[in-house]
């Protein structure tokens, strides 16, 4: 591990940032040019009817994995560094942390529902689900596409790379933690979510920092998309009133503790700064963040036209 932080120190500052947001950039683009790939060879294939077929919905989630492992794989050769550098252990605390913050932010679900109510009101309405079947033994598939990938590869650019090498320059902790959450909520281009999204970056920034791993961050993460496709396969959408207002009371309590133990108790790795070379980021990620800002902004464009 030593020579791993080693190495990180002999690219750090400008090049490593800028490293850093060309792998931000090349995550975002990949995902877009592949879109258009699959689109046109499923309309060839299953014509008119494209969207409802298994095969094109599992592609709309494997393909943005795939992208984001050609990118890691971009950053590592650029960069001239480790795989080893984001893939280093820490204590079995910081998974349990984990756990525990992925059941308190079921409570930040009510948040959110209020931002979409605040979107309704410019008429904007959420598109349908587009998850592949998850009924009986097609949840298998489904998990590991939608659940064990994204866990493990989202995990790698956005908290391994993005919010490492943002500390790694020399960026203080909360600075670091509110704009990697950002960019992690900017790439999903959806407004519904976005809030969660927001919350759900900055959580998973502010326990990879802590541990100084990406781990615990990848095994929250998958819990986060395999409790809703268990949920879904079993036939439940939401839960009833009785059990809702219990539950997210006890997760919100949940919440406010394991943040309240990493900001006021758990010091490990913390630091304090600005944006420290922060052109040198924002260059690099500057085609990336264009993209998905457009995207965002012409998805919330389409959920008020399409409801119009």
């Amino acid at each position: 591990m030593e020579q791993n932080e080693e190495h990180l120190q002999t690219v750090s500052g400008g090049k490593l940032l800028f490293e850093t947001g060309v792998a931000f950039s090349v995550a975002s683009a990949l995902p877009i040019v592949f879109s258009f790939v699959i689109l046109f060879i499923a309309q060839a294939i299953a014509g008119a009817g494209y969207a409802d077929t298994q095969g094109y919905k599992y592609c709309t989630y494997l393909v943005p994995q795939l992208c984001f492992a050609a990118a890691a794989f971009v950053y590592f050769k650029r960069a001239r560094i480790s795989v080893r550098s984001v893939c280093t252990g820490c204590k079995p605390q910081y998974f349990l942390i984990a756990v525990l913050l992925q059941f308190g932010l079921l409570s930040l679900s009510e948040l959110n529902g209020l931002f979409l109510k605040g979107l309704s009101y410019l008429g904007y309405e959420q598109a349908p689900s587009t998850l592949p079947d998850v009924a009986g033994w097609n949840l298998l598939p489904a998990l590991v596409v939608i659940a064990v990938l994204p866990a493990i590869f989202e995990e790698v650019i956005f908290r391994g790379i993005l919010a490492k090498n943002m500390q790694a320059s020399g960026w203080g902790t909360a600075v670091t933690v509110l704009l990697s959450g950002a960019m992690f909520s900017l790439f999903h281009t959806n407004p519904a979510q976005t809030v969660y999204q927001f919350a759900c970056g900055m959580c998973f920034a502010l326990v990879a920092l802590r541990s100084g791993s990406i781990f615990p961050t990848v095994l929250s993460h998958f819990l986060n998309n395999a409790v809703v496709l268990c949920l879904l396969s079993a036939g439940i959408e939401d839960y009833p009133a009785a059990v809702k207002i219990p539950l997210y009371s006890v997760a919100g309590a949940v919440l406010l503790g394991v943040l309240a133990y990493l900001v006021f108790f758990d010091k490990k790795n913390g630091q304090k700064g600005g944006l420290k070379e922060g052109k040198k980021f924002f260059l690099g990620a500057f085609v990336g963040i264009v993209l998905c800002g457009i995207l965002w902004i012409s998805v919330l464009i389409s959920g008020i036209v399409s409801n119009g």
